[in-house]
Formats: structure tokens, sequence, C-alpha cells
């Protein structure tokens, strides 16, 4: 099952959960962030396109 193992939103107060929450205003540097965390945690990005990415681990375990 894949699992979200970060999140880089707007807002922190509009999302919750287990996960690291990265909080950036600005949608250049919150799509930087969402991509450069892909890397680091060899995990898929996806676009909720409410200013929200999703990284998710899509391994079996």
């Amino acid at each position: 099952m894949a699992r979200i193992v970060a999140i880089v939103a707007i807002d922190g107060g509009s999302v919750g959960g287990g996960a690291p929450i990265f909080v950036e205003a600005d949608a250049n540097k919150r799509e930087s962030t969402a991509f450069l965390l892909e890397k680091i945690l060899d995990a898929t990005t996806h676009d909720l396109k409410n200013g929200t990415f999703i990284l998710v681990d899509h391994r079996q375990e």
C-alpha cells in the first residue's frame, strides 16, 4: 500500500495527518520544495491543484 511521506502546502492549518508538513506561501518555492523532497525521499510528487503537493512512497514492502 502507498503511504504519504510529506506534504507541501500554502497553509499548514489546511492539512493534517502523520506526515511532515512543509509550509511555503510562494507557488514557485512550494513547487521547488516538493520536487527537492521528491528526490531526497525517493517518492512521487502529486499536485492536488489546490496549492498542496503530497509526496507518496509507492514501494511495496
